[in-house]
């Protein structure tokens, strides 16, 4: 069976866009979703693929979100193959026995200008490292993405898409959801 996953961006941080799990897990199945799953809080829904293509997908939730809660939330969706693909596409192997060191921004497009991105000199932010894979930033921070000045720089470097990040824990979790 195949799946999609609902990303969506800014949900119950720091207090803001308070959207329960229970209820993200109902908005789904009242959109007639199955076999949903929700991990974590912090807006990652799991369903089986309803036949419409990701972004209309993620239209819909974007709207119903708005309707019923009132909230902004901006939502990305990818198949299960295209979450399969960006964690075969890791770049940092290396950061894989450290999942909280790796985290990946998930596009909504891949973008049209990286020049802002492209003129960060990567060596002054070392060890930390990033990459641009079509649709997916992937951001190795050895130390921590807290302290990350390269985590900072990246983030103020416009990309004119919308984005939202999942570290490597949440990411493989995702996928092994996607796969059951």
């Amino acid at each position: 069976m195949s799946r999609q996953i609902a990303l969506l961006r800014g949900i119950n941080v720091g207090g803001h866009n308070s959207f329960p799990k229970a209820k993200q897990l109902e908005l789904a199945k009242s959109l007639g979703y199955e076999d949903v799953s929700v991990l974590l809080q912090t807006g990652n829904i799991v369903f089986a693929d309803p036949g419409t293509p990701p972004d209309e997908t993620a239209r819909v939730l974007h709207e119903r979100i708005a309707a019923e809660l009132g909230l902004t939330v901006p939502v990305l969706v990818r198949t299960g193959d295209e979450l399969a693909a960006a964690v075969a596409a890791n770049p940092f192997p290396q950061a894989v026995p450290e999942p909280k060191s790796l985290h990946v921004t998930f596009l909504s497009a891949v973008p049209a200008d990286t020049s802002r991105l492209d003129a960060l000199d990567q060596a002054a932010f070392a060890p930390d490292q990033y990459r641009l894979i079509g649709r997916e930033l992937y951001l190795w921070c050895p130390g921590g993405i807290g302290r990350s000045k390269l985590a900072d720089a990246v983030s103020r470097a416009p990309l004119g898409v919308t984005a939202t990040a999942r570290n490597w824990n949440t990411v493989t979790k995702l996928l092994a959801l996607a796969a059951a």
